[in-house]
């Protein structure tokens, strides 16, 4: 069976590029809208690893990652920021927020691949 990841972003061309690469090594692709979407899918379901833009109408990035970590399913599921903040503040805000790892965009299909292997194999 294979792993399954959320995939949380407002720019649909993002969630495409995004769910393109994922399936074509081999992973069960969800997409959401913004985080609040993203929020709701995953308390519907099981996933192994969650990618998440930061900045989305009606629930940004950090504020999922929070709602996410406080529920007992994803207290260790890796979440993946993949965003145009790159400043370490941010990236500070991040982990402290729960994130597992931080990723910028535009994004290398094969970098993305190395960094999902390596969280969840």
């Amino acid at each position: 069976m294979p792993k399954t990841i959320l995939t949380v972003d407002d720019s649909a061309s993002i969630r495409q590029m995004v769910t393109f690469t994922l399936k074509g090594a081999g992973y069960a692709v969800t997409e959401a809208v913004d985080g609040q979407d993203g929020l709701d899918k995953a308390r519907g379901g099981r996933f192994d690893l969650v990618f998440t833009d930061q900045n989305m109408p009606r629930m940004d990035g950090l504020t999922l990652i929070k709602s996410l970590r406080a529920l007992p399913a994803y207290r260790s599921v890796p979440i993946l920021m993949l965003t145009t903040e790159a400043g370490d503040a941010m990236k500070a805000q991040g982990r402290a927020a729960g994130a597992t790892g931080w990723l910028v965009k535009p994004f290398d299909p094969q970098k993305l691949l190395e960094v999902v292997r390596k969280v969840i194999g």
